[in-house]
């Protein structure tokens, strides 16, 4: 099983989500921006990398915020969602075509790739849960 990572990037109550390029696997999908981690790469580490060369930013890597496994038929993939801060704003899209700032709400109207469903769902229930509170 691939470990892959996945960034939780929140800016004015939205998340950042990216849409992968048309060509590769997955084309056209949505998904939290991350990727595949190297070997002896930790998953602070692989996360920083990959938002690097794929949105040319730099970052600080939180805490875990959950887990996600997918089979697709390409390969099993256990998909790792963290809490990340930007250090600068703009974006540079090397591999998507498309990324947007996404309300949490509205996560569910996007086509998301199968192994980043259950991190929408969890990130809209923590959504709900302090919406609740509040």
């Amino acid at each position: 099983m691939k470990v892959v990572t996945a960034a939780i990037i929140m800016r004015d109550h939205k998340v950042l989500l990216t849409r992968r390029g048309p060509s590769g696997q997955l084309a056209g999908y949505w998904e939290f921006p991350g990727g595949k981690i190297e070997d002896g790469e930790s998953l602070a580490d692989c996360l920083k990398r990959e938002l690097m060369e794929e949105l040319g930013v730099l970052s600080v890597i939180g805490e875990i915020f959950a887990e996600s496994e997918y089979h697709y038929d390409h390969g099993s993939f256990l998909l790792i969602a963290m809490y990340v801060r930007l250090l600068s704003d703009e974006l540079k899209l090397t591999v998507h075509d498309q990324a947007e700032w996404v309300s949490v709400a509205d996560l569910h109207t996007y086509r998301l790739a199968q192994a980043d469903i259950p991190i929408a769902l969890k990130l809209q229930e923590a959504n709900n849960v302090f919406h609740a509170m509040a």
